[in-house]
């Protein structure tokens, strides 16, 4: 068993209580817009990193995927910051993770879910701040939805 922390958006903030949250899962997927490589190093601090490309990410982010397959467990991936950017066929997975609107989503598509963690770190468009911790098991999987407090949120408006 497995527990993942997926994140997203973080906008060069990684708040105290995302840290907290997250402390002791086994690895971090962050789908893109980390802006700042010294929240990749906070973020490896605490767990093994996948992160894909986002829009905002510039310099030292040169390097990575702007999309990404991999599995866990016997749970398959496909994660891109932003979904309408996806050009691989992605019939064959089990669950897509993106981010972008800054909005939590959860849809299922077919036998695939569609996954949005929010933003981790910068509200945007009067949404919530939010990322999530997936337990997986085997083949099977859960999502634990994490809301930050409402009145830290307001501080991040664009």
């Amino acid at each position: 068993m497995k527990r993942v922390a997926i994140l997203s958006d973080t906008h060069d903030i990684l708040l105290p209580e995302v840290i907290q949250a997250i402390d002791g899962v086994d690895m971090i997927l962050h789908a893109g817009d980390v802006c700042d490589e010294t929240i990749m190093d906070q973020l490896r601090v605490l767990a093994p990193v996948m992160v894909v490309r986002g829009n905002n990410d510039f310099g030292w982010a040169s390097s990575l995927s702007k999309s990404m397959f991999f599995q866990i467990e016997q749970v398959r991936f496909y994660m891109i910051h932003d979904r309408s950017y996806i050009m691989d066929s992605v019939n064959s997975v089990d669950v897509v993770i993106y981010g972008h609107t800054h909005r939590y989503t959860e849809e299922m598509r077919g036998n695939t879910l569609w996954f949005n963690p929010g933003s981790a770190g910068w509200a945007r468009y009067n949404n919530e701040l939010s990322f999530a911790i997936m337990t997986i098991d085997g083949d099977t999987y859960t999502i634990e939805k994490h809301v930050l407090r409402q009145e830290r949120r307001k501080r991040f408006f664009w």
